[in-house]
């Protein structure tokens, strides 16, 4: 299942998130304090993230498995902001991520995100 997450984020193909979750699917975020249930929800803070975070920057520098889950740590930079952070991810028996956790260092760089996605999410809402 990692190697298809990945390649789902080395084609940034958004799309193709819908076949890796489960429908009981969960996002854990760093600045919601409650989390974010549902194949649906999920996916669309999953793609705004991916349009956020997902730029020539961007790249995972540690990778920590195990059977069900993994944890990958990534660097980026946005807006002059360096940014590091890990993706806390558990999949089932079918190979579908059932938990997506997200923490993010440094606080201005978490600001910075929460801004971006916030406006971004927005938007997608208004589109729906």
């Amino acid at each position: 299942m990692i190697e298809q997450w990945h390649q789902l984020v080395a084609s940034k193909n958004v799309h193709e998130l819908a076949n890796l979750l489960a429908d009981d699917a969960v996002l854990h975020s760093p600045v919601i304090h409650t989390p974010v249930p549902g194949k649906k929800m999920v996916q669309m803070y999953l793609t705004a993230a991916f349009h956020t975070f997902l730029n020539d920057k961007f790249t995972y520098i540690n990778e920590f498995t195990k059977e069900n889950g993994a944890v990958l740590e990534f660097t980026t930079e946005i807006d002059g902001i360096f940014i590091n952070g890990i993706d806390m991810i558990t999949w089932d028996a079918e190979g579908k991520i059932t938990e997506f956790k997200v923490m993010i260092r440094p606080i201005k760089g978490l600001n910075l995100i929460n801004d971006k996605m916030t406006a971004l999410l927005e938007q997608m809402k208004s589109q729906a």
